[in-house]
C-alpha cells in the first residue's frame, strides 16, 4: 500500500510539471562565408573557404577542386561562431581567421592539415571580441583590428607572440587596417565619425589624416584599399590620395582595387571573392548570396577561353544556425527566421512538415519582426536597412523583387532604419466621411550604424504608399508597438538606443500615442513614471490595460554599466488614462533577459506570460504579481519566445525549436 501511495504522488507531481519537447533543427545554413583561392602545400590550385555556423562553430573547407570533397576543419571552441575577420597569406599560404564571439586568432595550413584549425590565442581580450579585418606586411607580420574598443594588435607568426596597441579612438569602435606592399600601414576608424588613421609598424603611433565625416553627412564619402599595384589609396569627397608612410599623396587616377576586392569596413558579398589560382581556374558561388543562400555548389571558371565552366558540388555538412524571431501565421503554421544568414521555416505546431524555405529578402541579415494582415498574407521586417517583404502563404515561394515574387522584397520604407525591432499591424479604419484608412503595416526601427533617432514608419500592403517619421523624442528609437482597439491608438515605446557603434545621448525613454487616421503623437510622456527607462515589450491584459516592460537592452547596459541600467521592470498602465496601475521588479533570480528583449512578454492561455533566459513566469492577472512556470534546468536557456497554441508554448534555444506544454 506505502508503495501504491507513493506511485500515486509521484505521478501527481510529473502531471503537475510542463512537458518539454524538442521539435528538431529548423536551419543548416552558414554565415561570414567567404572564399580563399591560392597556392596549395605544391604549388598547385588551392581553395579553402571560412565559413560561420552556431551549432559546433565555425569551420574552415579544404576543397577538392577535382572532386568537391571537402576536409572539414572545425574551430576548436563553440564559442568561435562566426569568422568575421579572414585573410590567406599569399606568402606562406594559410589561411588566418578573426574569430567571434572570443575574439581569437586561428589558423588553418593547408601544408599541416594535421594540426587542424589551431587556436593561437586571444587577440585583445575583451577589447577585440569582434575582429573587424586582417592584414599582412611585407615583414610577414599580421595586423588586426578590432571591436568594441577599436583595437590594433599586431601578430607575429614566426615567434606566436602579440604586440597590443590598445584603442585607436575614443569615440569610435570598429577598425580595419590595411598594409601596403610599400611597408606603409593605414587603418579606417567606423562608425561615428570614420577617418583615416595613418600608422607607425615599429612603434604603433598613429596621427589621424585627410576628412573627418559622419554617416548623416550625405554628399561625404571615401573608401580606403589596396590597388593593385599593392599600395593603399584613399578616395573621398575631399580628394584622392596615395598613403605613403606618414602621410597622404595627392593623385589623380586610382588604380583599381586587387581583387578579392575589401574596401575595408565594406567586405564584399562571398560570389565576388573572385582570384584566379595557378592554373587559371577561378571559383565563384553558384548558390550563393545572389542565390539562395545555401553554399553548396561552386561554379568553376577559367582565364582560358577553352576551358568551359563547370559545376562543383560541395558536400560540407551544417550543424545548424540560431533562431531569431518565432510567429504563427494565420494558416496555423509555425514560421520563423534563422541569424545570420536569414533564412525563412516553416512547420505545423507538431514540428512536422518541418522545411528551409530560403531567403525573404535581398538582405541576408535576420528577420527582425514577421506580421499577419487579415487576408492571412505576411510581412517580413528584415535586418540590415529595415527592407520589408510581403508573403501570401497561399502561393508557392519564389523570393525576388518582381511584382509576381512571393515572397516580394519592396525595400527600405526610409532612408535611417536598419533594424526593424517592432511591427504592428493595424486594421481598415472606416472614418465619417464615409472614407476608410486602409490596414497598414507600422514598424519601429533603430537607426543606422553611428547615427541617433530611429522612425516609426507604416505601409499600404496594397499601393505600397508608405511614410515615416524620426525623432518621435529627439535621439530615442520607437522600440516595441501595440494596437489599442479601444481608443483607436498605436502605442509606441521608446527607446533611448542609437544605431550599432554609438553611445546613448537620450536619457530615457518615454510612451507615445500615435494617432494612425492623422499620422501623428497625440502624447508623449512617461504616464507617470519620472524614472521611466526604456520600454522594451508591450502586449495587452484585461480592460484596455497593457503590461510594458522596461529596462535597457543588452547593448545599452553594456555601455551604461548595470548599475546606472538599474533592474528591469514589469509595469501595468492604463494607455487611456495615460497612468500606472502598478510596476514591480523583474526579480534578479529569474535570471537575465534574452537578446531579442521586445519579445520577453505576450498573451498565453489564460493570462500575460513572460520570459527570461532562465524563466517562463506567469503574470496575476490585474497586478505585477510574478509565479514561475518554468526554470530551465542548469546549462539550458530561453533564447527567442514564439507563440502560444492552445497550452503548449513555443520557443528556441539556439538552433533548436522547442515546445513546452502546461498540465
Amino acid at each position: 500500500m506505502k508503495r501504491l501511495i507513493l506511485l500515486m504522488l509521484a505521478s501527481l507531481a510529473s502531471a503537475a510539471v510542463p512537458v518539454v519537447k524538442d521539435l528538431g533543427i529548423p536551419i543548416r545554413a552558414v554565415n561570414w562565408v567567404r572564399l580563399h583561392p591560392g597556392r596549395g602545400p605544391h604549388q598547385s590550385a588551392s581553395l579553402l573557404i571560412s565559413m560561420g555556423q552556431n551549432n559546433g562553430g565555425l569551420f574552415v573547407l579544404d576543397v577538392d577542386l577535382a572532386t568537391g570533397h571537402c576536409r572539414q576543419f572545425n574551430a576548436p571552441s563553440a564559442k568561435q561562431q562566426y569568422p568575421t575577420a579572414s585573410f590567406r597569406s599569399p606568402r606562406t599560404g594559410a589561411l588566418y581567421i578573426g574569430a567571434h564571439t572570443d575574439g581569437h586568432l586561428l589558423r588553418y595550413d593547408p601544408a599541416h592539415p594535421e594540426r587542424g584549425l589551431e587556436d593561437l590565442g586571444a587577440i585583445d581580450g575583451e577589447h577585440a571580441t569582434f575582429p573587424t579585418g586582417i592584414t599582412e606586411a611585407p615583414d610577414g607580420m599580421l595586423w588586426i583590428g578590432g571591436y568594441p574598443d577599436c583595437s590594433l594588435t599586431r601578430f607575429d607568426p614566426a615567434t606566436g607572440q602579440f604586440t597590443r596597441f590598445g584603442s585607436q579612438d575614443d569615440t569610435d569602435k570598429y577598425l580595419y587596417p590595411i598594409a601596403g606592399a610599400d611597408g606603409s600601414l593605414a587603418a579606417l576608424s567606423k562608425v561615428v565619425h570614420p577617418h583615416l588613421l595613418l600608422i607607425n609598424p615599429q612603434t604603433g603611433a598613429r596621427q589621424s589624416v585627410g576628412p573627418v565625416i559622419t554617416p548623416e553627412d550625405k554628399d561625404a564619402r571615401l573608401q580606403f584599399y589596396k590597388g593593385v599595384d599593392g599600395l593603399l589609396y584613399y578616395e573621398t569627397h575631399a580628394g584622392s590620395f596615395r598613403v605613403h608612410g606618414d602621410r597622404l599623396e595627392p593623385v589623380t587616377i586610382l588604380p583599381p582595387p586587387l581583387p578579392p576586392f575589401y574596401s575595408a569596413g565594406n567586405p564584399p558579398p562571398a560570389f565576388r571573392d573572385a582570384l584566379p589560382m595557378p592554373d587559371g581556374s577561378i571559383a565563384v558561388w553558384d548558390d550563393g548570396d545572389e542565390g539562395a543562400g545555401t553554399f553548396h555548389t561552386l561554379r568553376i571558371l577559367s582565364t582560358n577561353p577553352n576551358v568551359a565552366p563547370r559545376l562543383l558540388p560541395l558536400d560540407w555538412q551544417g550543424g545548424g544556425s540560431n533562431l531569431f524571431v518565432l510567429h504563427r501565421g494565420l494558416d496555423g503554421n509555425l514560421y520563423g527566421s534563422s541569424f545570420l544568414p536569414e533564412h525563412i521555416f516553416r512547420c505545423a505546431p507538431d514540428g512536422s512538415g518541418m522545411v528551409n524555405l530560403g531567403r525573404c529578402s535581398l538582405m541576408l541579415g535576420e528577420a527582425y519582426t514577421i506580421g499577419n494582415f487579415s487576408d492571412g498574407s505576411m510581412a517580413f521586417g528584415s535586418y540590415p536597412h529595415a527592407n520589408i517583404s510581403l508573403y501570401d502563404p497561399r502561393r508557392p515561394w519564389r523570393f525576388g523583387t518582381d511584382a509576381t515574387s512571393n515572397p516580394r522584397d519592396i525595400g527600405r520604407l526610409d532612408e535611417v532604419g536598419i533594424r526593424p525591432i517592432a511591427m504592428a499591424i493595424v486594421p481598415a479604419l472606416p472614418q465619417p466621411d464615409g472614407t476608410t484608412v486602409p490596414e497598414r503595416m507600422w514598424i519601429g526601427t533603430l537607426p543606422d550604424y553611428g547615427t541617433w533617432g530611429g522612425t516609426l514608419a507604416w505601409l499600404d500592403p496594397k499601393t505600397l504608399v508608405h511614410a515615416s517619421h524620426r525623432h518621435l523624442l529627439p535621439d530615442t528609437s520607437p522600440f516595441s508597438l501595440l494596437w489599442l482597439p479601444e481608443p483607436k491608438q498605436l502605442l509606441v515605446g521608446l527607446s533611448i538606443e542609437g544605431g550599432t557603434g554609438t553611445k546613448a545621448k537620450a536619457k530615457r525613454g518615454a510612451f507615445v500615442l500615435w494617432d494612425p487616421v492623422k499620422d501623428q503623437a497625440i502624447y508623449t510622456g512617461d504616464f507617470g513614471l519620472k524614472d521611466l527607462t526604456d520600454v522594451v515589450a508591450l502586449t495587452p491584459a484585461e480592460h484596455g490595460l497593457v503590461y510594458a516592460l522596461l529596462g535597457h537592452t543588452r547593448y545599452t547596459v553594456e555601455l551604461l554599466g548595470a548599475a546606472v541600467a538599474g533592474p528591469t521592470r514589469l509595469a501595468l498602465v492604463d494607455p487611456v488614462a495615460r497612468k500606472v496601475v502598478a510596476v514591480a521588479p523583474i526579480p534578479a533570480e529569474f535570471g537575465r533577459m534574452p537578446e531579442q528583449i521586445q519579445f520577453t512578454i505576450f498573451r498565453g492561455p489564460d493570462a500575460v506570460y513572460g520570459i527570461t533566459e532562465q524563466t517562463l513566469y506567469r503574470v496575476k492577472p490585474g497586478t505585477c504579481e510574478l509565479e514561475v512556470v518554468w526554470r530551465s534546468p542548469e546549462g539550458d536557456r530561453l533564447d527567442v519566445a514564439g507563440p502560444w497554441v492552445g497550452k503548449t508554448f513555443y520557443f528556441a534555444t539556439g538552433w533548436r525549436l522547442r515546445s513546452l506544454t502546461l498540465p
